[in-house]
């Protein structure tokens, strides 16, 4: 049996505002011609479909496109992550058993596979430890303990062949890393996130979802990542799914198959003069960018300029580099100052003029005021106690 494991897809999310469901109904093709020319017998998407529990529309027609094209040509099989909501994708999930495509989001499903010839594939939703801890009476509140009594429930079925097994968490390996990124949701409770990769022990394969860079914690327990880029933190990761061969006596063969690109990420960094000029970054003029100044001072007009040059300029940070020599840092500088001199330093900045008399006047009132509701918020101390000071 061929797998392809797929995560992550978070239809319906942007990037800094740039809409992606044209790279992501790019991606739904790729798949498709990766399960023709590969010969897939099964694509297994480990949750988070969507990024939020209501998805725009055309997430949801993309979703429903895609799921169409897939089935036509091979079985499917589907769990929810922490970013779905478990009732809506769910919905029809036994009509589409005969369909060949498998979407499975209640913890009442763990433990009954989908059968594939001589691999049994046991989809475990996400498992919020708050929602199955009384019903499965578990010891502790973490994602440890929900993902060890799923296993088990596993355990004790009888199905015959090769065992495969979709989850979504974080999960980690003592020799192995994990590799987080910036757009991943946390999901903690009370800390406590973290599972290990041996609550899978006797497993042909895992496949994982839930952190956006693919990665291999064991052998046979992956992360296939997502297929696209969410955050900048991501810059340096290969997208994609890995190509899983798996038969009656366990995993044969694991390989990645790179997704495309829609729009390479970098991130640039240094003067602005440096940025415009430097010809090492004639290379990034087609990038997403997340560029950060170290000018001593902020260049005024900054982001239309870079974007002169680099026309795809998303995000634009400032970090000073080391101050002049005697020169006090912002934090000193603004120390001792008060709201009203710190207003006017605003006004010079957007401005480029120092604030008129005038204008200061309607600042320091502004500011006496709030001054004035502040206190009068302040409950007047009852007889005995002591006043409090602000």
């Amino acid at each position: 049996m061929r797998l392809l494991h797929t995560s992550d897809w978070h239809l319906g999310r942007s990037f800094h505002r740039e809409d992606l469901l044209g790279a992501q109904a790019a991606f739904a093709d790729h798949l498709l011609e990766t399960v023709r020319d590969e010969r897939v017998g099964c694509v297994l998407v480990s949750g988070d479909v969507y990024d939020r529990a209501i998805p725009p529309v055309d997430a949801v027609r993309l979703y429903d496109e895609t799921l169409r094209r897939l089935a036509a040509v091979t079985r499917v099989v589907v769990i929810s992550g922490n970013h779905d909501s478990a009732v809506r994708l769910g919905v029809g999930s036994g009509l589409l058993d005969s369909a060949g495509v498998h979407v499975r989001t209640s913890p009442e499903s763990v433990g009954r596979p989908v059968v594939l010839d001589d691999v049994a594939v046991y989809p475990i939703p996400y498992l919020e430890p708050d929602f199955v801890r009384s019903s499965w009476e578990l010891a502790e509140r973490s994602h440890a303990a929900a993902l060890t009594e799923a296993m088990r429930r596993i355990s004790e079925d009888a199905a015959p062949g090769a065992r495969v097994v979709l989850a979504h968490a974080f999960v980690t390996s003592g020799n192995v890393e994990p590799v987080v990124s910036e757009s991943e949701r946390d999901i903690g409770v009370g800390g406590v996130q973290m599972v290990p990769a041996s609550v899978f022990d006797g497993v042909a394969y895992t496949a994982l979802g839930h952190l956006h860079g693919r990665q291999t914690l064991r052998e046979g327990v992956r992360y296939s990542g997502s297929p696209i880029a969410y955050s900048f933190s991501e810059e340096r990761h290969k997208k994609g799914s890995w190509l899983v061969d798996v038969d009656a006596g366990g995993l044969r063969e694991a390989s990645f198959v790179e997704a495309p690109v829609p729009r390479p990420i970098a991130q640039l960094r240094g003067t602005l003069e440096e940025l415009l000029s430097d010809p090492r970054h004639d290379s990034c003029t087609g990038h997403w960018l997340k560029v950060t100044l170290t000018d001593v001072k902020r260049p005024s007009g900054a982001m239309e300029r870079l974007k002169a040059r680099f026309p795809h300029t998303l995000v634009l940070g400032f970090e000073p580099s080391a101050s002049v020599e005697g020169e006090r840092t912002w934090a000193e500088r603004v120390k001792e100052r008060s709201g009203v001199e710190l207003a006017c330093d605003f006004l010079d900045e957007v401005g480029g003029e120092e604030a008129l008399p005038e204008e200061r006047a309607l600042l320091e009132d502004a500011f006496t005021h709030c001054r004035q509701e502040e206190r009068a918020r302040v409950p007047a101390p009852r007889p005995g106690e002591r006043g409090t000071s602000r």
